[in-house]
């Protein structure tokens, strides 16, 4: 393989970006084959690249240029392409061609429909960036592009304040994050002296045996980069930006939870690993706010009637398994479920979206029986679902059972029935948002349509790979053999202790889910409304998201706005008064010198002139040039001299 094939995969949606963004205007609709057109020779290369590293054809490889040298010390920046790095690139190329494809007939008459296409474009070279880089320092710039280009995406709509707050909310909730991320590579440079992945793992052995570095500090780095894992995936305490990410165009959210912002947070713990098998706290600390967020999620889940929101909670629920996964030492098991979740889960959203555009609403409470006129939309979402919540023969199934496997096998009984637990709620969850959306009769007068096939193919597309994408990489173990870290945690699927137990338990969670989702909302032999009713406070509870956004309002963003408030009137008061009472003074004592100078000074040499001149007047009356006059002065001067004497005698 050649340095320019690797090059092109990010290359190409770079220069669309550039067409759309500089010609948009003149193009008009012909911006969406532009992103197609770059977007699918990109996907068609990173196939080339996956299969060639399966077949043993292509090899780990790597390609790395100095970019500052201090010295003794040089940054270096480079790509890599590795299994890891193969598996991500397929899926993002695939998700951001579907959903662009998806896109031609949701964002149709929009009047920014060429920036929207420049902007989906960006967004996926940041994601290619990120996932290409083969140290942080590369990592971390392509990181803050996609946080950038996700809050344009989120905020596409500026028009609605919602959507305009969403972007500012996801951009600043994340950059919390950061802040740990960005802490956490200063000081790893400092301890390690480089940034590049390889030569960080290498170190980290070494140094550990030769005791130059301590576990403790590894934990701490560990702990201050998985900040910003949180952040971007939406584990507690960071999750709140999530939820309301949906404001933006679907196709968009379709993108987020399923190929791109979300996955990086995940990915960047797999691409640290070597780390966090290290680190034993950091590893810890991982597992369960891993665990607790997807429980946490799927909670609020089970009460939500926004569409799009039900699938956002379901997102941070199952990155939270994601994150489980890697933190219990199941590295593959972690990975496969991000590869199975972007197919069922750009799906699902997908769907979300033909839903919305075929019905005109988003509120669940006003659907009902669109199944009978959406059918390629019901039935792909029905597929979508069975495979989220993990029913035998979907690609779901085969990934959240190995997530399962690591807990238990990890010896964490507690995290494995977290998780357990959590796969019931899933299953419920997901079906009751199936039978009240295209189930039963129409609760509201919506002539609902079928999409165009713009949207359908892809959504038959998604429905394929949901399918069989998680039976072709278990059959051979060749996701295993693809995506395998050598020193995984114990947790790692391979023990065969307990398999069948979990593989059961696995099952039955889904079974049990769904059946009672079946009788609530199809047979309605329960009434929701009943339960809601006898459980309102906790009904209230889980609606209102346990109340994290109020509590948040009062800690941060209340005591952040008086502290503003105080600065500013400080600053209008006080810094700016000073400045404004200086300029004052200044002025006073200008106008007072001003004075002074006209007044005393001048008025004393005018004075001094006006004496001189008055002197010279008087005297020269005295020049008349007649001789009597000259002997009358100097009588009078002789009789004063003569008085003056007798006085002072």
């Amino acid at each position: 393989m050649k340095l320019p094939l690797l090059i092109l995969i990010p290359l190409l949606p770079l220069l669309a970006f550039v067409i759309n963004i500089f010609f948009g205007k003149k193009i008009g609709t012909k911006a969406a084959y532009v992103s197609l057109t770059a977007i699918s020779v990109s996907f068609v290369i990173s196939l080339y690249l996956f299969f060639g590293l399966i077949a043993g054809v292509e090899k780990t490889v790597e390609y790395t240029f100095e970019w500052l040298n201090f010295g003794s010390t040089g940054v270096k920046l480079g790509i890599m392409l590795d299994g890891l790095t193969a598996v991500m690139l397929v899926v993002v190329t695939t998700v951001s061609l579907l959903v662009k494809l998806y896109s031609i007939g949701y964002m149709h008459g929009d009047p920014r429909y060429s920036r929207f296409y420049a902007y989906l474009s960006m967004f996926t070279v940041a994601m290619l960036g990120l996932v290409l880089a083969n140290n942080f320092l590369l990592l971390f710039i392509s990181w803050e592009l996609v946080g950038l280009f996700s809050y344009l995406l989120i905020g596409f709509w500026y028009e609605k304040k919602s959507a305009s707050d969403a972007g500012k909310k996801a951009f600043i909730t994340t950059k919390v994050g950061d802040l740990g991320f960005f802490a956490g590579l200063l000081l790893l440079f400092t301890v390690f002296g480089t940034f590049n992945f390889t030569e960080l793992g290498q170190l980290v052995i070494a140094r550990l045996a030769s005791g130059s570095v301590s576990v403790g500090m590894l934990n701490l780095i560990g702990i201050l980069i998985f900040c910003g894992a949180v952040g971007k995936s939406a584990q507690f305490p960071l999750h709140v930006w999530l939820p309301d990410a949906m404001e933006g165009p679907t196709p968009v959210s379709a993108l987020i939870h399923a190929a791109t912002m979300v996955a990086a947070g995940v990915y960047l713990v797999a691409r640290t690993f070597f780390i966090y098998v290290e680190a034993p706290i950091a590893m810890s600390v991982v597992a369960y706010t891993g665990a607790f967020t997807a429980i946490f999620a799927a909670s609020m889940a089970l009460v939500a009637y926004d569409i799009k929101r039900v699938l956002a909670f379901s997102t941070v629920s199952q990155l939270g398994y994601m994150v489980m996964a890697l933190g219990v030492g199941g590295y593959t098991a972690g990975m496969f479920h991000l590869t199975t979740h972007a197919f069922f889960k750009a799906l699902l959203f997908l769907g979300a979206g033909s839903v919305i555009h075929g019905s005109g609403t988003q509120d669940i409470r006003e659907m009902g029986g669109l199944g009978k006129k959406m059918k390629i939309t019901m039935v792909t979402f029905l597929i979508a679902c069975l495979s989220i919540s993990g029913v035998p023969g979907f690609s779901g199934y085969f990934s959240k059972e190995e997530v399962l496997s690591a807990a238990y096998n990890s010896g964490n009984l507690f995290i494995y029935w977290i998780g357990t637990v959590t796969a019931f709620m899933t299953a419920f969850y997901m079906f009751r948002l199936f039978f009240m959306t295209f189930t039963g009769k129409p609760r509201t007068e919506i002539h609902a349509h079928e999409s165009p096939k713009t949207m359908t193919v892809p959504l038959m597309v998604l429905a394929v790979l949901s399918i069989v994408a998680g039976g072709l990489f278990v059959m051979g173990h060749s996701f295993e053999k693809l995506v395998y870290f050598g020193a995984e945690g114990a947790g790692e699927g391979g023990a065969e202790a307990g398999s069948h137990f979990v593989r059961n338990m696995s099952i039955t969670a889904a079974v049990l889910g769904i059946t009672l989702a079946f009788f609530m909302y199809y047979l309605k032999k329960v009434s929701p409304e009943y339960l809601a009713l006898k459980l309102a406070p906790v009904h209230k509870l889980l609606s209102n998201r346990y109340y994290i956004d109020e509590l948040y309002e009062i800690i941060f963003i209340k005591p952040a706005k008086g502290l503003g408030n105080f600065l500013f009137k400080f600053d209008q008061k006080v810094v700016d008064g000073a400045v404004n009472g200086s300029g004052f003074m200044t002025v006073l004592m200008s106008k007072l010198q001003n004075l002074f100078d006209k007044v005393i000074v001048d008025g004393a040499v005018n004075g001094a002139g006006w004496i001189a001149n008055k002197g010279g007047e008087l005297l020269k009356q005295l020049q008349t040039g007649l001789v009597q006059n000259y002997i009358l002065i100097a009588v009078s001067g002789l009789f004063i001299i003569v008085l003056i004497r007798i006085i002072f005698r």
